[in-house]
């Protein structure tokens, strides 16, 4: 049997292909990439978009929050292969489906999507972040 010479290139250019170069920390995505994507989601129903650019514009953040699931699996970023990478997942196939939505500007499908955010969200700051939701006690006040 004769493997197509194409298959042999393809494998050759894969082969040589660079490395993906991550740059930023976990802590500078969540902060720069996360946190604000995911807000747009959240925080949808106080600010509708109404404009053909606001729906682009929710497209934009929903591809990202996807995008930024897919960062946080890479390299040394995924602390280990199990919860981590579930819930990163589980951030890409929320952001997804949002990117969805939004093309088809469908807000109650957007909507229908925070409590998985949410819980992907909690679930996965409750076993990576420390002191996640622990109160500080309070500080003295200067006098």
């Amino acid at each position: 049997m004769r493997t197509p010479t194409l298959f042999l290139l393809a494998g050759a250019v894969l082969a040589q292909a660079p490395p993906f170069q991550p740059i930023g920390t976990v802590s500078q995505i969540m902060i720069s990439i996360t946190y604000p994507t995911s807000d747009a989601i959240f925080y949808v129903e106080r600010n509708p978009p109404k404009t053909d650019k606001q729906w682009n514009d929710l497209q934009a953040q929903a591809l990202m929050l996807a995008e930024s699931g897919n960062l946080l699996m890479m390299g040394k970023r995924a602390r280990d292969p199990g919860d981590w990478i579930k819930e990163s997942l589980e951030m890409v196939d929320v952001g997804a489906a949002a990117y969805k939505a939004a093309l088809a500007k469908d807000l109650p499908a957007i909507l229908a999507l925070n409590q998985r955010l949410n819980d992907a969200c909690v679930t996965c700051h409750q076993q990576y972040r420390p002191n996640y939701r622990r109160r500080r006690p309070p500080q003295p006040q200067p006098q």
